[in-house]
This record gives C-alpha cells, structure tokens and sequence, in this order.
C-alpha cells in the first residue's frame, strides 16, 4: 500500500496537534485573530493583519473595541465575541493591557499566542515581574506563547503561507529554519532571506522567551518534513546544558549553525585563579557547541553561507577539495583558504589527470587546483566536473569562473547545475561579476568569492566529523575511591573556600590523579631531614590562605640541592607576612609543564579544561575547554586542540612525553566534578608531563555547598514546559 505524501503531512500535523505543549498551532492554525489591529495603516497590528489578510490560507479575524470593519473585514470587540474557534492570536496592545487580552484568551481557549508587545523583563525589574505573572497565567491554563518584545512567526508551508508578524518581506520557500532572538535582526534576516532567493520553511522570533524557547522550537523542527537545517541567532541561554542535551540529539538528523552574539571576556577580570582567567564566558559557548555538534559561525553573511550549503548538497566524507577554475588565481586564493581551514588539495589520480588531459588544452594546469585557462567553454566544465566527482583522492569540489569576453556565465552555470545535480559530494560554485546565474546553478550553492565558499564548506567538513562518531559514555576509571573524595569535599564544604594544600593533593590521590608527594614543615631541622628522606633536588614553597599564584609572589624556591639550600630558603619563606605554612615536594624535572582545570559556570555546570601550563599560562592562552563529563575521544581532541600539544610530541628531536598520562588526569578531573558537584574551581598548575608519567606539583581546589554551585535552573523542576534557551 502507498501512502500519499499529503496524507503522511496530514497524518503528522493530527499527532502533533493532539500533543501536550504542541507548537502546531503557531505554524498551521486554521484561523488567527490579530488583537490591537486599528484603522491607522502605521501601526504593527495593521502591518500583522495586512501581512495576514493578504496570503494566509485560513481565517483572519481583526479585534477592536471601536471598528465594525477594518480593510472590509468583520471586527470583533474581543475574542469572546468571535464566533468558532480561534487557533492562533497575535497580541500588538500596550504591555499594560496584554494580561487582560491572556485573560480574553483563556475565556476563548485559544491554544497558542504571540505577544508582540514590548515593555517586559528587557525593561527592567518591574517589567521581569510582569513577564513571569503573564507566563504562569499562560502555563496554567494550558496554552503556549511566543514572545512577549518579539517580531511573530512565518511559515511558508504554501497550504498555509503565514506571514504573522509585522515584517513586509515574505521570504521563498525553503528547507532553512531560522529561531532569532533578535526582533530587528529578524526584519533584517527576512528581506535579506527575500533578496538572496535564500528558502524558508519557517521563521521565528522568540522574543523575551518567556514561555517558548529556541530548544522548543529546535525540538518541533527536528520532526518537520520541511527543514532540513536550523539557524539560531542567540544572545543569552536559560538552560544550556538542556540545549546541549536536545542539540546533540538533533544534530545527528540536521544540522544547527548558530550565531551567538556577545564575545565578551570582562567575566575574567574578577577572576581568582589561572582556571578562572581563562574560563571566559564566550570560550564556555564554544565548548557547549562544540560537544553538542552546533556548527558556530562569526557573522550572519557566515551563516547563511554555511546554510545554502548544507540545505542543498551532501555532506563532505572528508576534508579534501578540488578546485576547478578558468583563472590561475582565484585557484591560488582558494588553494591558500583550504590550507589555513584545515582542508586539503590532494593530487588527482593518474586516470583523471589523463582524462583531462583529453580535451583541455596544452596550457592548461591539471595540477590541483585544474586551471583550464580563460579560453574554456562551458562544456569544459560539463565534461571535467564528473571526472572530478569521480576520483577516490576527492570530498567535495569548487568550480570557479571569471567571465571571459567568450564565455557565457549563464551556460557555465547551467553545465554546473547539470553535472552536479545527482552527485553524492558536495559541489560549490564561485561566480565573479556574473549576474543572474543563481538559478541557472540551483541547487549549487553560489558565492562572491572562494574563500567564502571554502570557509563554508570546513564547517561543513568538521559538523560531517562530528556526526560520524558514535556517541561515546564517559570511560569507567580504575583507582578512583568515590567515597574518600566525597568525605574530603564535604568536610571542605563545612569549612569553605580553598582546600589545604594537604587536602587539596589528599583529594586528587582519592581520584588516582598522581601527584608530586608533599609534606609541610613547621622549621628547618624537619625541612633538612624530609629532604634527606624525599631525596635532593627538592622544591620548597610557601603557601597561605590569601596567597593565589605562588610564582608570582616569588614563594617557590625550586632545584635546591643539598640542606644549606634548603634551610635558606625556609628561612626567606618564613619571613614572608602572608605565608602561614612551608611546603616541601620533590623536584620534578625533565618534562613539560602543562595546565588543568575546571570551573562550574552559575548556568553551564563544569566546564573542563587543559592548555600549556606554568607561569604563562594567561599570557599564551592555549586552552581548549569542554563541558563535562568528558569522552575518551573528547578528552582527546581537546589535546589536539592546544598548539602546545606538539611538546609532548616529539618537537625538534626532544622526548615523546607521556600524552596518555596527561589525558588521564583530565578524564579523572572530569569525574571529580561529576562526582562531588561541590568543587567549585580546580587549578593543577604546573601538571609536569615526562616520559614515563604526567605529574601534578601544585594545586588548588575551592568548595561551595551544592546550592550555591549547581547551575542556576531558569525553571521550576515541576514546570511542564523544560528546557529554556
């Protein structure tokens, strides 16, 4: 038996209607009434209603207390007057006024509103009062609301072609779904959708996310038949870790690119150690993406490049490129974009070269990228492009072509979209100063220049990288006693703030973390005879409740060497006026200072990281952070991630150091934060990776209970509606 695609629609839309929490009614209602819609043509209720009356395929109905007619349609003084049933209503009154239209509403039971007022929580704290009093009516009474400050929704579903919101652009029909938190931006993102040809399947400005968030809406696309690719403009998170949570799952189906606005890193200034300074609120959203699979990109051009892309070819299976041209630089620009994206141009096999060799002329490069010079006529492209397609070396393919006096644009473009248009790799095209040629490459994508395609298609690259590696659980760790790290935390937390340096490296021995052995000396004699035992060179260091980076209060005296050495330097300790206790380890030598850490953001939870480590390890800033718990196959590219990873590697003829030993301490750092929530911020600086073994020789470690430490949940646990973004 076949199922008709219509019916298979009809099917789904009846499922997703009777859902608890369905946003069905925003996307598809059979009828929407517009509140605050006046005779005055300048108003935003007029615009929703004109946006409305002039394409929507179901009912319109206007609200106002004074007009009969508004535009020749029946008026209604409030909902309640209306008669049938009213799916969708897009509110456009003073904010003063919007709880009693929630109030018409509910009388009404209208499932599903949008609440275009402004004057809520972005005004302030009077305006956040009345944001949460008008989302706990709206979710007692069963209903969904988009908004409040927001620009409304578009669908461009042609069986429903809904324009409910106050843009004048209407954008084509498409596969790319957009959720902005930016109203403006939204205006922006519509007509520039219109203007490029770039397809929709829908549009939504979330506004304040009072109620409807962007995790709802990722969720409602993932079952859209429609999409095929979600856009995110964000400014803020209400519950990233659930964004993470629904992202990742999401992203093994369709792709999520995102813009996050903010890049910000004044959160550092205050902060109390090196994990701190480094943990910067923006590096934070960039380990949320990263781990959750979300391809970020810097600019909104960025954005779109990237979803033209994905909307309409196949994903790369893997970084390497051939670029196609009809001009030797263009080619050289592109070949120089691939190397600094981490792309590759490999060398074409024998039987294309040969191939090739066939009909391009004599002057022509079949090198890569293949120059086939000015002269080349659109079937040059028609004959090269499968040829290309079919080499095993190749992912994915750039053509590029400057127009020439004898070439026509519009033929190349057709040859292109012909050659490419059942290809199982992705095809890019690069058309300078040729107008009119989009449709003619549809559904090749269409860039300006080559490194704009090419920086599209290295996302393109690393999101196929994510996707094809299974999900992977956080490894089980041998020697790692849960109950002695749990007692040592508590009794932390009982105390507050920083650990001793006792407890400290007690705690990370509880996890199997190694450390440099350390013992406290009260005077010289006990610091003479704990050398003679640990055995020279030794360190000694001084440490103190209010001491935070002893380096650089030049508290540790390093490669002493025999007692003299020793007794002089607890003596200089001693003397120092916020030093309350003297430290003696072993001398670690001969390996690589390196850097671990973590740290629990109020709304990301514990973010780890790992870099090049010592004292400079602000200045350099190579780090790479992710959000716990961490993967084997995480833990590790977060090494490859830090240029510094290249010292443990063998750099110039030195040592191999023990990188396995390293990524061991930050899965057992990861599992320290999983398992007793209540560290708050850990700093092992210097962990001195050798040839045999990754050590750690110091250490700080501070508590907090676990209210004050747990992510900041936006909702209440009881509340239906989970998971704001």
């Amino acid at each position: 038996m076949t199922i008709a695609a219509h019916d298979v629609a009809g099917a789904s839309a009846a499922v997703a209607e009777s859902e608890p929490g369905s946003l069905h009614h925003f996307f598809a209602p059979r009828s929407v009434a517009v509140v605050g819609v006046s005779r005055d043509r300048h108003g935003v209720g007029w615009a929703i209603f004109r946006n409305l009356a002039s394409r929507f395929s179901g009912r319109v109905v206007p609200i106002n207390p004074r007009a009969g007619q508004i535009a020749s349609v029946q008026a209604y003084p409030r909902l309640e007057d209306v008669p049938g049933a009213i799916d969708l209503a897009v509110i456009a009154v003073p904010a003063m006024v919007v709880d009693a239209v929630i109030d018409d509403c509910i009388r009404k039971a209208v499932p599903a509103v949008i609440v275009i007022s402004a004057g809520f929580g972005e005004t302030g704290d009077a305006g956040r009062i009345r944001e949460v009093a008008l989302r706990e009516k709206v979710r007692r009474a069963g209903m969904r609301m988009i908004g409040p400050n927001c620009l409304g929704v578009v669908n461009t579903d042609p069986r429903v072609n809904l324009n409910a919101s106050f843009s004048p652009a209407f954008p084509p029909a498409g596969p790319i779904a957009f959720s902005s938190q930016s109203g403006a931006l939204g205006l922006a993102v519509l007509e520039c959708a219109s203007r490029l040809n770039l397809g929709l399947s829908a549009f939504v400005s979330v506004g304040n996310k009072a109620d409807v968030s962007t995790n709802d809406l990722i969720e409602h696309w993932a079952t859209d038949p429609r999409t095929r690719v979600i856009l995110l403009y964000v400014e803020s998170f209400g519950n990233p870790r659930r964004f993470g949570q629904i992202a990742r799952r999401v992203g093994r189906i369709k792709p999520i690119v995102a813009v996050k606005a903010g890049r910000s890193r004044s959160g550092a200034r205050a902060a109390s150690s090196h994990t701190g300074a480094l943990a910067a609120s923006d590096t934070v959203v960039d380990a949320l993406f990263r781990d959750a699979g979300v391809i970020r990109t810097d600019t909104l051009e960025q954005l779109f490049d990237v979803a033209k892309l994905l909307a309409h070819q196949p994903l790369p299976a893997g970084p390497r490129v051939a670029v196609l041209t009809n001009a030797g630089g263009p080619g050289i620009l592109a070949a120089d974009a691939c190397e600094s994206s981490g792309l590759a141009l490999p060398p074409l096999t024998p039987a294309t070269v040969a191939a090739l060799r066939d009909f391009l002329p004599i002057t022509a490069s079949v090198g890569n990228p293949i120059d086939m010079i000015a002269t080349a006529p659109a079937e040059h492209y028609r004959r090269a492009i499968p040829l290309l397609l079919a080499d095993p070396n190749i992912d994915s393919l750039l053509t590029i072509f400057i127009p020439p006096l004898v070439t026509k644009a519009a033929d190349v473009a057709s040859a292109i979209a012909e050659t490419a248009r059942d290809s199982t790799k992705p095809v890019l095209a690069t058309f300078f100063a040729a107008e009119g040629v989009l449709d003619a490459l549809a559904p090749v994508p269409c860039y300006d220049f080559p490194e704009s395609a090419i920086a599209a298609l290295a996302h393109a690259v690393s999101y196929s990288k994510w996707r094809s590696l299974p999900a992977e659980p956080p490894p089980v760790l041998a020697d790692f006693n849960l109950h002695a790290a749990r007692a040592i935390v508590s009794d932390a937390v009982s105390a507050g703030g920083w650990l001793s340096p006792l407890a400290t490296f007690a705690l990370l021995g509880a996890c199997g973390i190694r450390t440099a052995p350390i013992r406290v000396v009260g005077n010289g004699d006990e610091a003479a005879a704990v050398a003679r035992h640990l055995g020279y060179p030794v360190v000694l260091k001084g440490s103190g409740p209010h001491i935070l980076h002893k380096t650089e209060a030049h508290l540790v005296c390093t490669e002493l060497q025999d007692e003299a050495a020793v007794r002089h330097a607890f003596e200089t300790l001693v003397g120092h006026p916020e030093v309350t206790e003297v430290l003696i380890q072993p001398m670690v030598s001969d390996g690589v200072e390196m850097f671990v850490g973590a740290q629990c953001d109020e709304k990301f939870g514990h973010v780890v990281m790992c870099g090049s480590g010592g004292t400079l390890v602000e200045v350099l800033h190579d780090v790479s952070c992710r959000l716990s718990p961490l993967s084997e196959t995480t833990a590790r590219q977060m090494l490859n991630d830090i240029r510094g990873i290249v010292r443990l590697r063998g750099f110039r003829g030195a040592p191999v150091r023990h990188e396995a030993g390293l990524r061991d301490v930050i899965l057992r750092v990861s599992a320290l934060v999983g398992a007793c929530p209540e560290v708050f911020e850990l700093d092992l600086n210097p962990v001195i990776v050798t040839s045999s073994s990754a050590w750690v020789v110091d250490a700080r470690i501070r508590c907090r209970s676990l209210a004050s430490t747990l992510p900041l949940q936006v909702e209440d646990a009881s509340s239906p509606h989970q998971g704001e973004c």
